[in-house]
């Protein structure tokens, strides 16, 4: 048979977190006893008023197709939101609501990119950012988020990396997978840039419920009207309501970006799953308790465990902010481990001391890993402890 695949696919990265995912699966299922800290969801369940909105709605037959872009309860719901939460104003018509908030953000890149536009996209990055820009036939450019400015970047970096290629730019705070959160004064400063070379944007906001010690998330669009219409937020429901598998994000912006996603929408998906909108409609309309609740748990996991890692041998890490995840990095317990890479670190990590963690290589930060606390406490706890011993062990003995 002929070579049928589209080149943009064959030039895709397979996705580091799944690799991990499935070698720690594969020990699993050898009985080894394999603590994974990889999960990019939440370990709660989703709120039960949330479920049950959703069976009952089944019940109502509430099954057929609904609009491309959403149902108008949801969007009305979304946008009551913003009001409540940001203080920002939408309309209908400038909202779409998608199969999860990564296909809102594949929808968007898609929506607007065409061959060679420019994307600037800060490092450490989301896995899935610079895939998206590719299959849109546009050009990821990267910018360093510094470790010393806590992995977030500056107005300079900024200006100095547009062209007259560039797009938009992508924000994600809180970030995947630092937990860093951009305050109202960096987001001013580089919104300023942004607006004043017409380039769109992209806020990545779907952890913006879950920050710590009194950090606050603010969203760019909230700052000024210039800045809400040079932005296009992206949001969901997977992070904040335990809805991983839900499948409902949206994002709010200038109509005309939002009619275009919702066109492609109407030729892919057809709409969001209808059930799963009846429940995020009720997580937003119900009690957000249990929001508070998850928070509220992650907070205190991230302030057990915390000063234990640092005190690994050649673990440096900045507290996250936000989201759920720690990113140290760990290039000196690497080389002192007798490895060159971190992505080495990694793979003998779980073959030895049975702990599945992401290496940063997969977020454009070679030196780092990722661990996400979005585990149990006693869990996390023990895998800590195996890590400490590993690298006290294999420092020792030179690998």
């Amino acid at each position: 048979m002929k070579n049928i695949l589209a080149d943009r696919v064959k030039a895709l990265t397979p996705s580091t977190t799944l690799a991990i995912t499935a070698k720690a699966k594969e020990l699993k299922a050898e009985g080894k006893d394999v603590i994974g800290l990889g999960a990019g969801e939440p370990d709660y369940n989703t709120p039960d008023h949330i479920i049950e909105a959703a069976y009952e709605s089944m019940k109502a037959g509430q099954t057929k197709y609904t609009p491309a872009a959403g149902m108008a309860e949801l969007k009305k719901a979304i946008i009551d939101k913003f009001t409540r939460d940001q203080h920002i104003t939408y309309s209908p018509a400038e909202v779409f609501v998608g199969s999860g908030a990564k296909h809102v953000l594949y929808c968007l890149l898609q929506a607007i990119l065409n061959p060679d536009d420019e994307v600037i996209i800060p490092t450490p990055y989301w896995v899935s950012y610079p895939e998206q820009v590719k299959l849109a036939d546009g050009r990821p450019v990267y910018i360093e988020g510094k470790e010393e400015n806590q992995y977030k970047i500056t107005p300079d970096q900024l200006s100095s990396a547009i062209s007259d290629k560039t797009k938009a730019i992508i924000i994600n705070s809180p970030s995947n997978p630092t937990g860093m959160i951009y305050s109202k004064s960096e987001l001013e400063a580089i919104a300023e840039v942004c607006a004043d070379q017409n380039i769109l944007i992209i806020s990545d906001e779907i952890y913006e419920k879950l920050t710590y010690e009194g950090q606050r998330h603010v969203s760019v669009a909230s700052i000024s009207e210039t800045f809400k219409q040079q932005s296009i937020i992206v949001n969901g429901v997977s992070k904040s309501h335990s809805m991983t598998g839900w499948r409902i994000g949206y994002a709010a912006g200038e109509e005309s970006i939002i009619k275009a996603m919702t066109n492609l929408a109407s030729h892919s998906t057809s709409n969001p799953t209808t059930t799963a909108q009846f429940g995020a409609l009720a997580a937003y309309q119900g009690t957000q308790e249990p929001v508070e609740e998850m928070r509220k748990a992650f907070e205190n996991r991230l302030n057990k465990v915390f000063s234990s890692l640092q005190d690994i041998p050649g673990f440096r890490c900045i507290k996250p902010q936000g989201a759920f995840y720690l990113f140290p990095n760990v290039k000196e317990a690497a080389l002192a481990c007798g490895f060159e890479t971190v992505d080495e670190f990694v793979a003998d990590l779980l073959e030895k001391a049975n702990v599945a963690v992401i290496p940063g290589s997969g977020f454009g930060a070679d030196d780092n890993i990722r661990l996400s606390y979005a585990t149990d406490l006693s869990s996390l706890e023990e895998a800590i402890r195996r890590i400490h011993v590993y690298v006290n062990e294999q420092s020792q003995s030179g690998n």
